[in-house]
């Protein structure tokens, strides 16, 4: 009798006592507006309006072929954007007629886009590799003509400026990866406004690309530097378990290469700041720096780089008006926000539900 009344009062501590836990869960409820079912997105862009966009780039999933930009009209519909033609380059986004194959060089197609972004005059800038996966998963090399920016007018639904990149801005082994326009005529000479483009080339040929809107020249900074490049040996955690990169199925497990991905504008555009997939530093750069193409400029701009400290594993980043950036972390599935007032990152909003596998790095 003893031993069974002392049996019972460890049984009711046990049960009275709370075992502190991970909830799992923080910030606002998460809410469904649309669900993807065929086709891999990467980039989200959002009108004043409320219209809603995605791309789906050739180069990280094989099966984005049914179009690479489109207009999402209900919760599980989509709509090929600006049209079904301008996303269906004849003969598909590669060049079997090369060996090795390549993408092909079509500048009134899009081939490949990763990323989508809407300037405050409401134009849609299409950011195209030029790169796309071949059926075996080889992501081939980009031809001139397919890596370029293209504006749409969202009033009018046409196409109005397509800017081809140069092979001295975009390589043919870059990924550029993701854009953030800047539309004040005081920042070039041209007074059209400047993109800055990140190159996440998982073949190192990592740096910031600049183009003038309006004379389309373009240029880079900061090519092969640590503060663009991959960190090395740099791990992730995703789903408690070890995210390791395997480039080659015939290959050893190796890090995440993957360079400066995220970029977004502070102090209205003053200062760029970027993060690399390959870890999880954030950094910033005045944009004098970025503009400047004197000779010595590149000196200059390394010398200015600044880090802000680690947010987390962040593929994208976007800006708001209150000097906040908004940076995905893949490894708590969660959106961090870094405070450019007082340096520091909070979690935003943590869900089990914002997933990332980091098989393949979609943006936020």
């Amino acid at each position: 009798m003893k031993s069974t009344l002392i049996a019972l009062l460890s049984s009711s501590l046990a049960v009275a006592q709370q075992i502190a836990q991970d909830p799992g869960v923080r910030g606002p409820a998460l809410e469904i507006t649309h669900l993807f079912n065929d086709q891999m997105p990467t980039g989200i862009a959002v009108s004043k309006t409320g219209r809603l966009f995605a791309c789906y780039p050739s180069g990280l999933d094989a099966n984005n072929t049914a179009y690479q930009v489109a207009e999402l009209t209900t919760n599980n519909t989509e709509t090929p954007y600006p049209n079904a033609q301008i996303n269906s380059p004849p003969g598909g986004a590669i060049n079997y007629t090369t060996y090795p194959p390549t993408g092909v060089n079509y500048q009134n197609y899009f081939i490949s886009v990763q990323s989508v972004a809407i300037d405050p005059l409401e134009r849609l800038w299409v950011l195209d590799t030029g790169r796309a996966l071949t059926p075996n998963g080889t992501l081939v090399t980009a031809t001139y003509g397919g890596p370029k920016l293209v504006a749409i007018d969202l009033t009018t639904n046409t196409i109005n400026e397509t800017i081809v990149l140069p092979t001295t801005a975009a390589f043919p082994d870059s990924y550029i990866n993701d854009v953030r326009i800047d539309l004040r005529p005081n920042v070039t000479a041209s007074g059209k406004g400047v993109a800055y483009i990140t190159d996440s080339s998982q073949q190192r040929r990592n740096g910031i690309v600049i183009v003038d809107l309006g004379t389309k020249e373009a240029w880079r900074h900061l090519d092969g530097t640590p503060f663009v490049s991959a960190e090395k040996q740099h791990l992730a955690s995703v789903w408690g378990e070890e995210v390791y990169f395997l480039p080659d199925p015939t290959q050893p497990f190796t890090f995440d290469p993957t360079g400066a991905d995220g970029i977004a504008l502070l102090d209205g555009g003053d200062t760029i700041v970027w993060s690399i997939t390959g870890g999880r530093h954030l950094y910033s750069i005045a944009n004098q720096y970025l503009l400047d193409r004197s000779a010595t400029s590149e000196v200059a701009a390394q010398a200015a780089v600044r880090s802000l400290g680690e947010k987390g594993q962040t593929d994208g980043l976007m800006q708001d008006t209150n000097q906040y950036i908004y940076a995905g972390n893949a490894e708590q599935n969660a959106i961090n926000i870094y405070n450019a007032r007082n340096s520091t990152v909070t979690t935003y909003v943590r869900d089990p539900r914002i997933g990332w596998t980091g098989k393949s790095p979609p943006s936020l």
